[in-house]
């Protein structure tokens, strides 16, 4: 039984600016997401974890930095963990973007979405699906893999045996760790959105919006 650590990266500048990162550069975890990497690096020292994967851009890097020091363990970087291409909906305001007609059926279908100029939401499901599986291939432990919020729903959704298009069901927030350990006959989902918070399961009425301070990775639900 293989098992799998997927950690979205902390909250960064593109999050708070309300802004679709998408693959742009420059995007850095803000100070809140630097203080969640440190204390993920605390949180899950003493898991086990054998091999630390994680999406090339600069964010989720950052994340996984402070644990990689810890336990003395090199990163290996794969594109097909990655961000969704958005293409021309990259660095734009989630606000406007709520406005288009494509943001309708990122809700309702999104596995017939493909972004403009950009690739489509079952193409990134299933190149990030295949990654995942063929690290798991190769590790010999538990292994990390740090991601973005539409991707790590998407290996959910595939893990849980859920059409894609019941994907922006799955809530994942900034520095969340969710599990599934994969068997010879299927997967188990042990953990989803892990934060160690339980703040989320106040009344509906006071609660924030579960996506507030994660816009840059999930484009569908409230905006996650």
């Amino acid at each position: 039984m293989k098992t799998l650590v997927l950690l979205r990266h902390g909250r960064s500048t593109a999050n708070t600016a309300g802004i679709l990162a998408g693959r742009s550069d420059g995007v850095d975890l803000d100070e809140v997401g630097r203080e969640q990497a440190s204390a993920l690096a605390d949180r899950l020292a003493e898991v086990g974890i054998t091999g630390i994967v994680s999406s090339p851009l600069t964010r989720c890097q950052q994340t996984v930095a402070p644990l990689a020091a810890r336990l003395g363990l090199p990163v290996t970087l794969d594109p097909e963990l990655a961000e969704v291409d958005y293409g021309s909906w990259t660095g734009r305001s989630l606000a406007d973007l709520a406005k288009e007609d494509l943001w309708r059926i990122v809700q309702a279908t999104p596995s017939a979405v493909v972004f403009p100029e950009g690739e489509g939401l079952a193409e990134m499901s299933a190149r990030a699906v295949a990654a995942v599986r063929r690290q798991l291939e190769a590790a010999d432990g538990p292994l990390l893999v740090c991601s973005h919020g539409d991707v790590i729903k998407a290996i959910l959704a595939d893990a849980l045996g859920l059409h894609l298009d019941g994907f922006q069901r799955i809530v994942v927030g900034t520095a969340s760790v969710s599990v599934i350990r994969y068997a010879p006959g299927r997967p188990f989902v042990e953990k989803v959105n892990d934060t160690g918070e339980i703040g989320v399961l106040a009344a509906p009425s006071t609660a924030p919006d579960p996506g507030a301070e994660s816009s840059d990775a999930t484009v569908g639900g409230s905006v996650r």
